[in-house]
Order: C-alpha cells, then structure tokens, then sequence
C-alpha cells in the first residue's frame, strides 16, 4: 500500500493535469485486500487497474523477509505483464512503463515493447540519494555495512552510521540486499526518476543527485481521498470535542508492529504526559513489520495494554485497535503531534497538514529519514533508546511533553507550518512541482 498510493496519486496528476490516460498494474497473491480495492474504485473513469496473474508463494520458506516475498511476486508476474500490454496495445497508444522500485525487472518488457521506462520511487530524495551512491560504497566495502568505524556521507544530506542506514543492506549476503545493489546499478538505465519529494523540502538533496538521468521531484504525493468505516467517524467526532492543537496522534503505519514491552512502556509515558492521545494500536509482535493483514478481530483486541489503562485515561485518550482515518486525523484541528514510524508516506502527510513529529523508526529506511527529520530538516524530536533497545516510560513522556509543551516543540512546529505552505506552493499552477511534471509530459511527446 504504501508504494501503490504513490502511484495512484502520480496517476491521478497525470490524468487531472496533462490528459493522459493511465493503467495501473497491480500483481497479486490472491483475492486483493479491501483496503487496496478501496484504493483503485475511487479512481477516476479514465485511470484503469488490472490486476494480474495470481503469485503462487506457498513454496517460500515461512521465516522468508518481506522484501524477497515482493520481490518474487514482481519477477513472477512479468509474463502476465507481457500479455497485459499486448493487450492494452491493440487498443491504445503505449507511451511509457513506470514501474515502482521492487519492479525493477519490468525495464527489460519496457524495453522490448519500445516504451520509455520511469522509475517511480516513493522514498525520499535523500533514500534515492543513498541509492545512487550504493554500487560505489559496494566496491569499497569488506564485511557488513553495520561494522564501517566511519559514516556514510549522502550526498546532499546528513551522514549515516551503519546501522542507521536502510533493511535491505544491513546483511551483505542476503538476496534482499542483492536484489536492491541489482536495483542501484539499473537506475543509469532509466529514462527518468520520479521522486515522491519537493524542492523546499530537499533543494540540496536532489541538486546533488546525479546529472545523467533526469530526476523529477513532484511530490509530495499522499493520498487523496476520505477513508471509510462507521467505528473512524466515531473517532473524529471524539477529536470534535477536544481543544484545538491538544492531541498527539500515535500511529506506525499499517505494517509497524511493538513487542509487548514496548508498548505497556509507550501506554505508561502517554499516561504520564498527562497529554491527550489518539493511539492506532496493532497487537503486539517479536518483529517490527507485521502483516498488514494481521487479524485484529479477536473479542478483546485491546486486552494486552497495561491493567486499567484504559479506565484511567478514558477522559482524555482514544486508542483503536489496527486502523485508522490518518489523513483525516492529521488534518484535524485538535491534532497537535505525530508520533511516528517515520514511513515516507506518514511523514509527507504530517508536512503537507503541518503537524510536528516525533520520530519513532522501526523498519525499511525509516532509521534514516528519523534522522535526516530531527538533525537535517528540524521537523521532529528524537527519542533515545536505553541500552536494552527500548524506549522506555520516563523517556516517552519527557519527549512527548516537550513536543506538545516545550520550546522545541514550538520551533518544530513553526517550521512545519512553513513547509506546509511550500508545499501548497509546489502543487499550485507553476509551482516546483506542477513544473517538473509538466518537464516530465514534453519528455514523453
């Protein structure tokens, strides 16, 4: 999901702004999710969707990384893909193929269909930064990247420490890590990279990318359309009735995933903060990325939190279990924080609502843009782990009260209303943008 919205989005500005007609490709494993169909039926009449060929995974080794699952979906979905744009060609023009990062391998049927191929990349220009400069750093490299005694200098942004840097090249020997150095070295070959970033954002991040390929910042592309469900309107209607700029919003995204340590901590800091709290709560796992189609439906799917936290805090917290209307939460009134995951999507749509962070990094490149957010661009404060790697009660409230109370706080948040407004700015008629995608549509006539 979070690599498909970016996409449907670009999709949306396509079609809206320069009339070009678009058809999005979506390889499956199975019957879709309802959250992704949601998604792809509030399309507009002229953006398609086809889902392709069902992935057969059951031979994949249950302990398998996310990544590789992925990974082995797209290349297995490629002759579905062949036959889709055979398809789609006897009955229109084909122009271009934009594929997203994990379908790296679809420039090969780009290629033989003669179309241009564009990557869309849904992370940062700062992870698109990295990226570049990843078969360089292979080169000169011996052992993991975790043990390197110096930093790795992005070019245009802060530097990172090997274990800071991304999932899928902390483990050299891995096919994860393989398949994104694969990814790397093709990004010479494209005929354009979109970033999911603007230049008021990262001017000096995405100066510094490379000159051979050209790079169009149009984002910040979030999602567009209201959420449905009857239990998040309650939600909102209790946002209704606090005070405006009180609550902090915490949510990890729809794959973040707490040990339960961790969150009896998080529930016990938010307690003593004192501060009002909106919690979108998924059950407790060993690992940091659940399912995003972990059953919640269970009689009581809150009764894991600490004993009588919830009566406790009943007057001035809400705490759902799995799911939440995040856009609708963010562009609230009452909204006054956002204690997050650091997920790309997560952190453009608090920017684009002007909402300060703080930053909780769990999995993917969220470890770097948690610090490209606190020590680069000032949008969110930084929690400090103890030794055992939790973040522990004392810590969660001190942060959470300096970021609703505390003269950082206030910075932060004097930031983001700027960077709010520069984004309204990048996507107006003539802003940064608009412009490059319009760069983009005179590459495509």
């Amino acid at each position: 999901m979070s690599h498909l919205i970016p996409i449907v989005e670009f999709a949306k500005r396509l079609v809206q702004h320069h009339h070009i007609s678009a058809t999005i490709f979506i390889p499956t494993t199975g019957t879709p999710p309802k959250s992704l169909v949601s998604v792809l039926e509030s399309l507009p009449e002229n953006i398609h969707h086809q889902f392709l060929q069902p992935v057969n995974v059951d031979g994949l080794p249950k302990d398998v990384r996310v990544e590789f699952v992925v990974s082995f979906i797209m290349q297995a979905s490629l002759s579905s893909l062949r036959d889709a744009l055979s398809c789609l060609k006897s009955k229109t023009k084909l122009v271009a193929l934009v594929f997203d990062m994990f379908a790296h391998a679809s420039m090969e049927v780009a290629k033989e269909f003669n179309l241009f191929n564009f990557l869309c990349c849904p992370l940062s220009a700062m992870a698109l930064s990295f990226t570049f400069t990843l078969p360089k750093l292979d080169e000169e490299t011996v052992g993991e990247y975790k043990d390197l005694p110096y930093p790795v200098q992005v070019p245009g942004s802060v530097s990172f420490h090997g274990p800071e840097l991304m999932a899928p090249v902390q483990v050299r020997t891995d096919e994860v890590y393989k398949e994104y150095l694969l990814l790397s070295k093709r990004l010479s070959l494209v005929d354009g990279i979109m970033v999911n970033s603007f230049e008021e954002l990262e001017q000096d991040t995405i100066l510094a990318l490379p000159g051979g390929t050209p790079i169009y910042p149009i984002g910040p592309l979030i999602r567009s359309e209201p959420s449905n469900g009857s239990d998040w309107h309650e939600c909102l209607k209790w946002l209704d009735d606090q005070p405006s700029g009180s609550v902090l919003f915490v949510s990890f995204g729809s794959g973040g995933a707490l040990s339960l340590e961790q969150i009896h901590e998080l529930a016990h800091g938010l307690e003593m903060s004192s501060h009002r709290f909106l919690w979108i709560l998924r059950s407790p796992n060993k690992v940091s990325f659940a399912s995003v189609f972990t059953d919640s439906s269970q009689n009581d799917p809150l009764g894991f939190l600490p004993e009588g936290f919830l009566a406790r805090t009943v007057n001035r917290g809400l705490v759902l279990p799995s799911w939440g209307p995040q856009i609708e939460i963010l562009s609230h009134e009452a909204t006054g924080g956002f204690l997050t995951h650091c997920g790309w999507n997560s952190t453009l749509e608090s920017i684009v609502h002007g909402v300060p962070m703080i930053a909780w990094p769990l999995y993917a490149e969220q470890h770097m843009n948690a610090k490209m957010m606190t020590e680069s661009l000032c949008l969110a404060l930084r929690l400090e782990m103890d030794e055992n790697g939790i973040f522990r009660k004392e810590e969660i409230e001190k942060v959470v009260k300096e970021l609703m109370e505390g003269d950082e706080g206030k910075k932060i948040s004097k930031r983001l209303k700027e960077l709010k407004t520069a984004a309204m700015r990048a996507l107006s008629i003539g802003g940064s943008s608009m412009e490059s995608l319009s760069k983009l549509v005179l590459q495509l006539n």
